[in-house]
């Protein structure tokens, strides 16, 4: 199932707040916080998991939040 994902990482974005409210939480800076995301998507440490609306792709001692209907990256946190 987290092939759906994968096969539409094409599609996955961000909007400006999330791209602020992700730099906040993970201290990146100014790096392009979705190619980042997509990397880490596509780690094959990635435990990617769909619960009701959203994936959640656990990687990194990270938590990457996307929606499963927009492919918007809603947050990432550390766990």
């Amino acid at each position: 199932m987290d092939s759906i994902l994968i096969a539409n990482l094409d599609k996955v974005h961000t909007t400006e707040m999330g791209v602020d409210r992700i730099r906040r939480n993970l201290g990146l800076g100014a790096i392009d916080v979705v190619e980042w995301c997509k990397g880490k998507i596509l780690e094959p440490a990635a435990v990617i998991q769909r619960q009701g609306k959203n994936w959640y792709v656990h990687v990194d001692e990270c938590v990457i939040t996307v929606n499963a209907s927009s492919y918007t990256i809603i947050t990432c946190h550390r766990e």
